[in-house]
């Protein structure tokens, strides 16, 4: 079939986007919007299927035993270029075996707690963790997950100790940290958001060094006392390696489109996501390079699976 055959006949069906955490987590929400909005330009739904477990393994894995014909593609935040680091055994090649199609947004890590902590800044977690050692929990989506990632650099640039404990994505870790049993988490703003606009949490901090366009009046960890401190996360679609390129090509053109939309644009802002629908060839070029910044920030901040 030639390219032009192939672009003119596809999509003629669903295409399903796996989703490899649960429902109501960042990378569910910043992937469910594009996906509705995409619905409507390319002329087929866009199912999103949650297939959560081994930090986004499992559902990765799914999509790279999938038939390369752009009906099942992959929806995945940073840990996937992140995995390869931490898990010396993993049975696809987080590069190799996709082909990306584009990257959704760039988001910023929050620093939250539970509303009633006493925590209120940086420097009262700090304070906190040296007054009560053992007894900091903090939670993440899951081991490897850059909420884990920003919790270990933290923990080894302050020089206090915390506990990490990983959830099968932020929904249930959040619900957690809402209800006490943590004390913190460094979670991604989209997620987070709901939580801290209904008082359930408290935004302390960002882990950018510039600070949110969603929450200017939050400082950084970088200006709170550790110059230099920088952790974001991101959220792309991917494709089994394999997809024709037009198809490619064609599923990217849709994805920009949906977030030039008003409505896209506003939705990914009020979660604190930034837009950026780049190409295929840009997409590429940005996963090799931030598979090498993570596997330097695993080695530098120490951490481990638990």
């Amino acid at each position: 079939m030639s390219a032009a055959q192939t672009t003119n006949t596809y999509p003629n069906q669903a295409i399903r986007m796996v989703v490899p955490y649960p429902p109501g987590g960042p990378t569910d929400i910043t992937a469910r919007v594009v996906a509705a909005e995409m619905s409507k330009t390319i002329g087929q739904s866009v199912v999103i299927d949650n297939r959560p477990g081994a930090s986004g393994m499992i559902g990765s894995e799914m999509v790279t035993k999938s038939t390369p014909d752009g009906y099942t593609l992959l929806a995945n935040a940073s840990i996937h270029v992140i995995n390869p680091s931490v898990y010396p055994d993993m049975r696809f090649d987080a590069i190799k075996d996709f082909t990306p199609i584009t990257q959704l947004a760039q988001v910023p890590l929050v620093l939250v707690v539970p509303a009633n902590s006493p925590i209120k800044s940086v420097k009262d977690l700090v304070e906190y963790a040296k007054a009560n050692p053992g007894k900091v929990n903090f939670g993440s989506a899951g081991s490897a997950s850059a909420q884990h990632l920003a919790g270990e650099s933290f923990k080894i640039a302050a020089g206090i100790q915390m506990q990490h404990i990983p959830y099968k994505g932020s929904a249930p870790a959040l619900t957690d940290l809402a209800g006490g049993q943590l004390q913190l988490m460094f979670d991604s703003m989209p997620s987070a958001t709901p939580m801290i606009n209904s008082g359930k949490l408290r935004a302390i901090a960002v882990t950018t060094t510039a600070r949110a366009k969603a929450r200017p009046d939050l400082p950084t960890i970088a200006e709170s006392g550790f110059p230099g401190f920088d952790i974001s996360t991101w959220y792309a679609y991917w494709a089994p390696k394999g997809t024709p390129a037009d198809i490619i090509e064609k599923l990217a053109t849709s994805a920009a489109q949906a977030l030039k939309n008003p409505e896209v644009i506003a939705k990914y802002e009020a979660m604190g996501a930034e837009p950026v629908g780049s190409t295929p060839a840009q997409f590429a070029a940005y996963v090799e390079s931030e598979a090498k910044k993570w596997n330097d920030i695993v080695k530098k901040s120490g951490a481990k699976l638990d």
